[in-house]
């Protein structure tokens, strides 16, 4: 569809915001119109915009000032294309526009995907790209929490049926249990699991499960020493890095977690990827496995990419010593005053 421009909001695509931020009329099907869709109600910013909310659940049809239609989405679509069916077209020029802006956004990310071409430890965005370039159209990923849902959302260009992804409440630890819950529905398709160390940590155990039942999917396990998506936020608004990452925590000894043991350990292939070209290959051997198979990469903890996302309300100090945090609020401040009044 060459008007799919992806998601809006905090871990929405560039086009999309930049597109909702000029529409006159939003029509919401199915959605809450929540904090992360709406960029705590700084994205659909044009001060004419009215907003259609089709729904079956009255109350949140309502919601936000919404000219509620409280019906099933699929219904409620067909019976407005019908009513559209004798008006006339608008101005072309904006689809020629944003087809445009589509094109471009797809550059940007493809820059961001590709295979490095320098030294360091590779980005979030980049072990996406791996795996893209090596899906097939039986690929499915799946994820449930930290920086990878977010990335996804912004980056992966999914076939039919090809993304599966628990966000609601960033479930740690659904990762593993779950890409086995769904090579068991869906046997016919080579499942992949992006998962952080955090939530590797968090629970695992299904490994064993999946080696015991032959139940073969793919686990890339992104190891950026800590908590890195609650460290970039913390640093996204002003703070000092504190207690996220293992080299920031007030501890003894550095912990030195072998990844690669412990899966191995419960029956699991389990192998280290030295970098992304690595990675691909291994990702490429896994298919041919009847267990899970856990390829671990050392993934940098910091920001890499400026395209896609929006504000968030997250509040931010007033007053602080630290003139990040200065800085972060006045940031703050001037959002806040674009918020829309429903």
């Amino acid at each position: 569809e060459p008007l799919n421009f992806g998601s809006p909001g905090v871990t929405g695509t560039g086009v999309a915001n930049d597109v909702a931020a000029e529409c006159d009329l939003v029509i919401g099907v199915g959605t809450r119109f929540q904090d992360f869709t709406t960029g705590s109600w700084t994205v659909f910013a044009n001060p004419a915009r009215k907003l259609v909310s089709i729904n079956l659940a009255g109350y949140d049809a309502l919601k936000h000032g919404a000219v509620g239609l409280v019906a099933d989405a699929r219904q409620a679509l067909r019976a407005i294309d019908k009513a559209l069916e004798d008006q006339a077209l608008g101005d072309k020029t904006y689809a020629d526009q944003d087809k445009g802006r589509r094109a471009a956004w797809f550059d940007a990310t493809e820059a961001l995907c590709a295979a490095p071409n320098h030294e360091g430890l590779p980005t979030d965005a980049q072990v996406i790209g791996a795996v893209q370039r090596q899906a097939t159209d039986k690929t499915l990923v799946m994820c449930a929490a930290g920086s990878m849902p977010g990335y996804l959302q912004v980056l992966w260009r999914a076939a039919a049926g090809g993304y599966h992804m628990e966000y609601g409440y960033s479930c740690m630890g659904y990762e593993v249990a779950g890409a086995m819950g769904i090579k068991l529905a869906a046997p016919e398709r080579d499942v992949v699991a992006f998962i952080g160390d955090g939530s590797y940590m968090m629970a695992n155990s299904e490994l064993a499960t999946a080696v015991m039942r032959r139940v073969p999917f793919t686990i890339v396990l992104t190891d950026n020493r800590g908590y890195g998506c609650i460290n970039r936020l913390q640093m996204s608004c002003g703070g000092a890095e504190f207690n996220n990452l293992y080299a920031h925590s007030n501890v003894e000894v550095q912990p030195e977690i072998d990844f690669v043991a412990h899966a191995a350990s419960m029956g699991a292939h389990a192998e280290k990827a030295a970098d992304i070209a690595e990675l691909e290959a291994k990702l490429v051997a896994a298919r041919t496995r009847d267990i899970p198979t856990v390829i671990v990469i050392d993934t940098t903890p910091y920001p890499d990419r400026e395209e896609g996302g929006h504000w968030w309300d997250v509040a931010v100090p007033e007053v602080s010593e630290r003139e990040e945090v200065r800085e972060a609020y006045k940031h703050y401040a001037n959002m806040i005053a674009r918020q829309a009044v429903n």
